[in-house]
């Protein structure tokens, strides 16, 4: 992703999101600890597949290995350009929903991706990430954070193995 430089966007006010403690009869919680700001994505793909095992699939519900790999191709590449691009991991979220796995990455810098408003027809030199999270993941938004920097988040499907 390379920054844009005419590019604005309003900021918006993001959620907090809180723990919730994990009811009897319901998937523990992710043996991997949450990446925080500082991390590397080999981290935040720790902690995405471990999420996508043991919270989304939970017991008699296992994930769908190309699935899985999906999620980490696009955990990679928001993670790697919240490093190159974005001044830093400020940190990284991963929550089950019953599509699949809703991830967000924070970064520190406010520079909206220029590929956010239009998909790239060229690839001078790199540029790959963001066509395959637009095409591995959907509901992509980008949020300007109140106290600086941005936070990209997507949902990346996820399907039970036995499913067609």
């Amino acid at each position: 992703m390379q920054p844009s430089e005419r590019i604005t966007t309003a900021v918006t006010a993001t959620t907090t999101v809180t723990a919730v403690t994990t009811p009897p009869g319901v998937a523990p919680p992710a043996a991997v600890p949450a990446p925080g700001a500082g991390a590397g994505a080999a981290a935040a793909r720790a902690y995405a597949e471990s999420v996508a095992r043991t919270r989304w699939g939970g017991p008699g519900r296992e994930v769908r290995e190309e699935d899985v790999v999906d999620l980490l191709l696009v955990v990679s590449e928001l993670v790697t350009n919240a490093i190159r691009h974005g001044d830093g991991l400020a940190g990284f979220e991963a929550r089950p929903t019953e599509e699949g796995l809703w991830i967000a990455v924070h970064d520190n810098s406010a520079v909206v991706p220029r590929a956010a408003y239009a998909f790239p027809t060229t690839h001078p030199g790199g540029g790959y990430g963001w066509p395959l999270v637009a095409r591995l993941a959907r509901d992509i938004v980008v949020h300007l954070r109140p106290g600086g920097g941005k936070t990209i988040s997507a949902l990346v499907p996820l399907r039970a193995a036995d499913a067609p």
